[in-house]
């Protein structure tokens, strides 16, 4: 669906997250550290959805100057996004003087305590997010005191658990209602937005679809391969976590199986020695725009990306498509 436009939006898709948020459609711009921008996220939020900044491992002194330039493009709602496992609370309160209207948290440790974190957002008026890859960790967040939980499928690009997303979102919808759910995971077209509806979710936040974007801030090259792909060709591996001398909370990374993953596929052990070595060349590799020479994190639903868009007409193409489906196919199954 992605290659053919359905012409203007007939209309908003309202669910009661965008009452809650603030927003005209139930779109969500993932929080993709180094993949986001101030004109990523208020492309997305002028389009009606809610555009969100990736924050973690900036500087806390960059935080409020990339806030204010959100601004300065959007007056409409957006998000900051951390991840709470590198516990960067100078960058956290470096955000909340400039009070974002939406936090959103992932990935803490299992014995952190989350009602710290989401308590100093609630105390500036901001709403807070927090992204699970199982049911238990939405509990927990919920009984923090989290606004909205994202349930994302182990088919997403980036950082994901092991459940795929038609089982994860109705589990979690179930067991936190009525705290209201977006899904994540494997959507990039209005098809996956109406199935995340049914499956009980209020709306959908989107990764990868957004990284073929215009806006993105990604060398046009792999934007490209993202288009090419056809979603069967990524792969969950800590190759890119091991580069990065990082650990994550129980989280694999979907990455494109491209040269770079190959080299180092069964090299790990190598890989930990020579890691200042390979992070140097992977700089390179992004600076001439090599997508074959560092790792690129998308998802299986690159499959259904056909072409580099702007923001704001992705948004609008997911909310014609998904009215398509409601209205159309899906209405006409229940006449006689």
């Amino acid at each position: 669906m992605d290659a053919q436009h359905s012409g203007p939006v007939r209309g908003p898709l309202h669910t009661p997250i965008c009452d809650l948020l603030g927003i005209v459609h139930p779109v969500v711009l993932g929080g993709m550290g180094g993949a986001t921008s101030p004109d990523l996220v208020a492309a997305v939020s002028n389009a009606g959805g809610l555009g969100t900044l990736g924050l973690s491992g900036r500087h806390p002194e960059a935080i409020p100057s990339l806030i204010d330039e959100i601004r300065t493009r959007t007056s409409a709602p957006f998000g900051v996004n951390f991840l709470l496992f590198l516990a960067n609370d100078a960058g956290i309160q470096a955000a909340l003087t400039r009070k974002p209207p939406v936090v959103a948290y992932a990935w803490a440790w299992s014995d952190q305590d989350l009602k710290p974190y989401v308590q100093r957002v609630h105390d500036v008026g901001a709403k807070v997010t927090y992204m699970v890859s199982g049911v238990p960790e939405a509990v927990r967040a919920v009984e923090a005191g989290a606004d909205v939980i994202v349930a994302q499928g182990s088919e997403g690009g980036g950082h994901v658990g092991l459940i795929g997303t038609l089982a994860l979102v109705p589990m979690v919808v179930s067991a936190v209602s009525p705290v209201p759910v977006l899904a994540a995971g494997g959507i990039a077209d209005g098809r996956g937005l109406a199935a995340v509806l049914a499956l009980g979710a209020d709306g959908a936040l989107l990764g990868t679809r957004f990284l073929a974007t215009d806006e993105a801030p990604l060398p046009t090259s792999f934007k490209q391969a993202i288009v090419a792909s056809d979603g069967h060709d990524t792969t969950l591996t800590e190759i890119p976590d091991l580069m990065n001398g990082s650990i994550w909370p129980g989280a694999f990374a979907r990455t494109w199986r491209n040269a770079f993953l190959a080299e180092w596929s069964g090299r790990e052990f190598e890989l930990r020695r020579r890691r200042h070595e390979v992070v140097r060349a992977v700089a390179e590799a992004w600076a001439v725009g090599d997508a074959q020479r560092a790792p690129l994190l998308f998802g299986q639903d690159a499959g259904l990306i056909t072409s580099i868009l702007p923001a704001g007409e992705v948004v609008r193409r997911l909310v014609d498509e998904a009215r398509e489906v409601i209205d159309g196919r899906l209405a006409r199954l229940t006449h006689e």
